[in-house]
């Protein structure tokens, strides 16, 4: 057994909070849903970034727009840890132009973009 199979960091509840405690901070700090949009950096990012426009979605009562970002190219290890990187989709249908943008990564310790 490895050590991380052992500790856990956060279970659904206290993951459901957090996400909960961000979107608020989000929209307190844009004054509301105002020209709003989140981008979810690939892989799991996006799973975030789509729970979050759905947190601020059912608070505010609007759609937030998501997009998808594949940063692979742009990762200080790729050359390290990928013998040959795998591009994934990314798709931004909106105008980020004016935009308060949410960029949105699964790491929470390290970051490698």
């Amino acid at each position: 057994m490895t050590i991380a199979s052992e500790i856990q960091i956060m279970n659904a509840v206290a993951m459901k909070r957090a996400l909960h405690r961000m979107a608020h901070e989000i929209l307190d700090r844009n004054n509301g849903p105002a020209d709003l949009v989140i981008v979810g950096l690939q892989t799991r990012g996006v799973f975030i970034a789509k729970r979050m426009a759905s947190i601020i979605g059912s608070v505010e009562g609007v759609d937030i727009p998501v997009g998808i970002l594949d940063v692979t190219m742009y990762r200080d290890d790729y050359r390290i840890a990928f013998k040959q990187p795998t591009v994934k989709v990314t798709s931004i249908p909106f105008s980020v132009d004016g935009a308060a943008a949410v960029l949105v990564d699964d790491v929470f310790f390290t970051g490698r973009t």
